[in-house]
């Protein structure tokens, strides 16, 4: 079995961040299997420098290891624009030259504007665009994204599963994140086109990550297929909150290791606070 823990360097590890890494170390280690660690720093915009080394001081000092030398994303571009380009050639993609205030807007203006977990979805404002209007906004220049055009995707792909050790097989809905953006405007992929060919060419086996990104495994299955990239089992676990039952963030400097550490707080002691690992 290989895992993998796959923070971002934006700021200093919590004690969310603490339960998502010991679920991928010792689900790899009941197997006798392998974790790596991955830095998802594609958004260049939010990550610092420093976190790198910061974050595998934490790890280190909660006494979690990991295989191999760590993979950073921001490496990776060209591997990603590779990808984007086989799904340009399927046509399961398409430019979007909205912005933020235009989507909303379009939506405000929807009598039944399309909703997912998160809340409104994309309308699929450039969706119907002429093959000849999207080229003459792209050769005048004008900022665009691409997004997944989640309607021909599951034409191309069908009906689909994946496995969830906690919950079972799960069918795909194609839909369930709307038309999401694949290439942002401003660093040209995405955390669901970037995660698919990292879990691919690392061979990740199983993929541990919070309840809340349930949604986007829908997503991900279908790259999955259309990028010909082998199916991982998948284990959603449960998040950690705070006593107010809201989800921890990197802003919640209170619960942030460092800041436990400091406060005399022992690694066994914060190991000790988290939820056991899942039984499967």
């Amino acid at each position: 079995m290989l895992t993998r823990f796959a923070p971002s360097p934006t700021g200093r590890l919590h004690l969310g961040h603490a339960y998502a890494a010991l679920v991928a170390r010792e689900l790899a280690d009941r197997k006798g299997g392998s974790c790596l660690l991955r830095f998802e720093d594609i958004d260049h915009t939010r990550v610092r420098p420093e976190f790198y080394a910061l974050i595998e001081e934490d790890l280190q000092w909660l006494g979690l290891t990991w295989e191999g030398e760590a993979l950073r994303q921001s490496d990776r571009l060209k591997k990603y624009n590779r990808a984007l380009d086989r799904l340009r050639d399927r046509k399961v993609v398409y430019p979007c030259f909205c912005n933020r205030r235009t989507i909303e807007d379009e939506i405000a203006r929807m009598t039944s504007a399309p909703h997912g977990p998160e809340g409104p979805l994309y309308p699929g404002t450039c969706r119907v665009l002429s093959t000849d209007e999207r080229a003459g906004r792209i050769a005048r220049g004008e900022p665009h994204a691409w997004r997944l055009d989640s309607g021909r995707a599951a034409e191309l792909c069908g009906e689909l599963t994946f496995h969830d050790l906690h919950c079972g097989p799960r069918p795909v809905l194609p839909g369930e994140l709307g038309d999401v953006v694949l290439a942002r405007r401003d660093i040209a992929t995405s955390y669901h086109l970037a995660v698919v060919v990292d879990d691919a060419e690392q061979e990740i086996t199983l993929v541990t990550r919070g309840e809340d990104l349930l949604p986007s495994t829908h997503v991900h299955r279908l790259l999955q297929v259309l990028l010909q990239c082998p199916e991982p089992l998948y284990l959603h676990h449960e998040l950690i909150r705070d006593g107010t039952g809201k989800r921890l963030a990197t802003r919640d400097h209170a619960l942030a290791l460092a800041t436990l550490r400091e406060s005399g707080m022992s690694a066994e002691a914060i190991r000790d606070r988290l939820p056991p690992v899942p039984a499967c």
